[in-house]
């Protein structure tokens, strides 16, 4: 009875924050296949403390004023038939990320009991934050809906797949100019010609369906033939993949067309070191840098630092008086893990920092997006019987 009292959905929020997971299991391992209320035995098992259940990694609430950066970043142990594109679905996260996040990972075949980071703590995009921010270093969308004065600004977001390089995604600012439930897919010229090349010619529409490459939703931008969709390939989310548009999730793009309205400004940006912060601490989160990205990142990060030193955010409470970890900053460039880290930590370095990540439960957070339903997902064992049919 007092576990189905502490189900009551008006607990849940306890149940995601992990406060009561411990206590539950208590009580359970403490009766075992008895009532708790009975007497223990003189030799009762000892109570195991429980892992918190994981956050959900896609929606928050922020002070825009103050606060740059948002989430937590947590650690799981890996099961057994795991490999870390279902681990990063599950999280909300594309593929590049969790792989960034964990490089000394075998992705497909990684070891039951692995501790795997789980980088839901982000640096927002330098940008206004109205409408859509799509960040390409990171393959990342963030929504920003309108909210009312006095409330605290909200941010949605989502992992994408972006165009290869030869169908790179532009950067610039355009608008959702349209939006279609059940798409039909029209293949541009330019397509159909590649497709053909290699053997595999495509119609000239492609009608709704599971086979269609836009997936059930499209969010269409007022630049010619570019997008924001759905797709029938989930594990490509978090790859350089498409030609031009920028993919999401199924349950993704789901979730999110009904609250965009035709008429939302959207912002593409390239920005793979991201500075921002968050209450005393300076954070810098690092992806690798596009390998059509000729900029020079090194000159730019020292300009970035001397803008964000000089913000108004930067003279709130303790922050003028933070020190940047020379050494941390430059491990974590040099280290490009997409992992958001407090370079204003003394004494701190890359690894002892995630080290003191939260530990969680290996399964869906509370308020996910996906269901769980590995339909299309790209498992170890299929992967490895693709590699055995590959030609020598």
């Amino acid at each position: 009875m007092i576990l189905l009292i502490l189900m009551h959905k008006k607990y849940l929020p306890l149940l995601r924050d992990g406060l009561v997971c411990g206590f539950c299991a208590g009580l359970l391992l403490l009766g075992g296949c008895q009532s708790f209320l009975t007497q223990p035995s003189v030799q009762a098992t000892p109570a195991i403390k429980s892992l918190p259940i994981p956050v959900a990694s896609h929606e928050f609430s922020f002070d825009a004023g103050r606060e740059d950066v948002v989430g937590t970043l947590q650690v799981i142990t890996a099961n057994k038939d795991d490999t870390l594109s279902d681990i990063a679905r599950r999280f909300n996260l594309g593929y590049e990320e969790i792989v960034s996040a964990n490089p000394n990972v075998d992705p497909w075949l990684p070891k039951t009991g692995t501790p795997i980071v789980i980088p839901t703590q982000f640096v927002l995009p330098d940008a206004p934050r109205q409408g859509i921010v799509i960040n390409l270093a990171a393959m990342r969308l963030f929504y920003f809906p309108k909210t009312k004065a006095g409330q605290a600004q909200k941010v949605i977001t989502h992992p994408l797949g972006i165009g290869r390089v030869e169908w790179k995604t532009p950067e610039g600012i355009t608008r959702v100019a349209s939006k279609k439930e059940n798409p039909s897919w029209i293949p541009t010229p330019s397509i159909r010609k590649e497709h053909a090349k290699n053997g595999d010619p495509l119609p000239a529409i492609v009608p709704p369906g599971p086979d269609n490459p836009m997936g059930t939703h499209v969010l269409k931008l007022d630049w010619p033939s570019y997008a924001i969709h759905g797709t029938d390939k989930p594990p490509s989310i978090g790859l350089r993949g498409s030609h031009g548009c920028l993919r999401m999730y199924p349950e993704d793009i789901a979730c999110i067309y009904k609250d965009i309205p035709v008429g939302t400004p959207v912002r593409i940006v390239n920005q793979p070191r991201l500075l921002g912060w968050r209450n005393r601490m300076l954070y810098l989160q690092a992806y690798p840098v596009l390998e059509d990205d000729k900029r020079n990142h090194d000159k730019l990060i020292k300009k970035s630092l001397r803008t964000v030193r000089s913000t108004p955010k930067a003279k709130l409470g303790a922050r003028p008086q933070a020190k940047i970890n020379q050494a941390l900053l430059d491990e974590v460039i040099r280290n490009s893990r997409a992992v958001a880290i407090p370079i204003t930590q003394s004494n701190m370095t890359l690894q002892a920092y995630l080290d003191r990540a939260a530990r969680v439960q290996n399964t869906l957070p509370f308020n996910a997006t996906w269901d769980g339903d590995m339909h299309g997902q790209l498992t170890a064992a299929k992967v490895l019987e693709m590699a055995d049919k590959e030609p020598n």
